[in-house]
């Protein structure tokens, strides 16, 4: 009998121990496999998903074109994240709006490096598709005219100086984290950054030859609504894995991220129905991405209710972005990144304000659970992302036209199409 009361006393001590040593950072190997899973991901969301999305969008005559520089901004972003991007975003830092080089080339980041429950590398690698995927969002906007070679210096530029601090005044323990911004997995971070850095991109370079005078037919809806469901697949690492925990809010953020999609793109199918009389394959795949990038913000923080609303609200809001709003205003938002992930990415940010319920993330309340301060904080980090963005944007496009000479494609060029004057290669074989 007495051994076997040492036997249970040895037992609860190393219970103890290990829960003490996990929460001083011992890899959890369940979070770890569901992390490593996210990050792969997402990190097909970018050459894959988004190249089939934004490439069947594309006219015939500029789809390589498209799809090339997606995937010259995934290994360029890559490179930036790994020597200096992530330092910089996540470099333990006193001032409030930058970390700092310490992480150099990832310097003093080893194997046996832990974040959270997850080896501190994973981590580096799944925030490092978030960065990747935001660049080529930005492309959306302008594809079709922008000069390969400047696009080349701009992702550069753009990840360093436009990406990394928005990153870390949200994850990286800035102002935004300081104030209390709830932002899941993106908002502000990936969606509202990129969408109006696009839309400042697209307004510098002005409209392409023809537009609004000639039907600028994509080349594949097709491949669009495969690149959707590409898209909608990985999304669930972008927003479960944001957890960094294999737990019951990764569960729930998968849930709602998949029936935000759903219902966002029912609601963009029957709108348009109403409005044009058709329901189309296009429609249908955008209201889902919208319904994806509604609930980016807000998936780790919302119940399904919540989910629903915000869902729908985005389907309606990136519908009208895209067939009211940019034939109003005339700017030339070539795949609508601005409407679908700047508009739907602000709402997102906006409506976790209002639906965040402390009984999915203890803390997170927003005012319909009696929080109404929320929806202040929210709109405060909306605008300060959306300042920052368009004028370090401005900066960075001034810098790359003196550096590349200019950053718009010849006219010759743009009116033959992109794909053989720039690569020497064609999507299609025309006869």
């Amino acid at each position: 009998m007495l051994h076997l009361k040492i036997l249970l006393l040895l037992g609860i001590l190393i219970s103890t121990a290990t829960r003490v040593f996990a929460g001083q950072g011992t890899i959890d190997t369940g979070d770890t496999a569901w992390v490593t899973m996210s990050t792969a991901l997402v990190m097909m969301m970018t050459p894959a998903g988004l190249a089939l999305f934004y490439g069947g969008m594309s006219r015939y005559k500029n789809m390589l074109n498209t799809i090339a520089m997606i995937l010259v901004a995934y290994c360029l972003a890559s490179i930036v994240w790994v020597g200096w991007g992530y330092s910089l975003a996540f470099g333990e830092s006193s001032n409030l709006f930058i970390g700092n080089l310490d992480h150099l080339f990832l310097i003093n980041i080893d194997i046996h490096s832990v974040t959270g429950t997850i080896p501190t590398l994973i981590f580096v690698l799944f925030q490092m598709t978030f960065a990747c995927i935001s660049i080529a969002l930005v492309l959306g906007s302008v594809v079709d005219r922008m000069k390969f070679s400047s696009w080349i210096v701009f992702t550069v530029l753009w990840v360093t100086f436009v990406y990394t601090p928005v990153c870390n005044w949200a994850w990286g323990g800035g102002w935004m984290h300081k104030i209390g911004a709830l932002d899941f997995a993106g908002g502000n971070v990936v969606h509202i950054n990129a969408g109006v850095s696009g839309l400042v991109l697209a307004l510098y370079l002005g409209k392409r030859k023809g537009y609004g005078k000639e039907a600028m037919i994509p080349s594949s809806v097709t491949f669009t609504a495969l690149g959707a469901g590409l898209l909608w697949f990985g999304w669930f690492g972008f927003n479960a894995g944001s957890a960094l925990a294999a737990d019951g809010i990764a569960a729930s953020a998968f849930l709602v991220t998949n029936t935000a999609a759903a219902i966002g793109g029912l609601a963009w199918l029957f709108v348009e129905w109403k409005h044009s009389k058709k329901p189309t394959l296009l429609g249908l795949a955008s209201g889902a991405i919208a319904g994806l990038v509604g609930i980016t913000p807000a998936a780790g923080f919302v119940t399904l209710t919540g989910a629903l609303a915000i869902g729908a609200v985005s389907g309606i809001i990136g519908f009208f972005g895209v067939a009211v709003l940019k034939l109003k205003l005339g700017y030339d938002d070539s795949l609508d990144a601005f409407g679908i992930h700047g508009l739907c990415g602000m709402w997102g940010a906006i409506a976790t304000g209002l639906f965040a319920a402390p009984s999915i993330t203890e803390g997170a309340a927003g005012l319909f659970y009696g929080n109404p301060k929320q929806v202040l904080i929210q709109l405060l980090s909306i605008v300060g992302t959306i300042a920052f963005s368009a004028t370090a944007t401005v900066i960075v496009i001034l810098v790359t036209k003196t550096l590349t000479k200019g950053i718009r494609v010849d006219r010759d060029d743009e009116l033959a199409g992109l794909d053989n004057a720039l690569h020497g290669e064609r999507a299609f074989e025309i006869e």
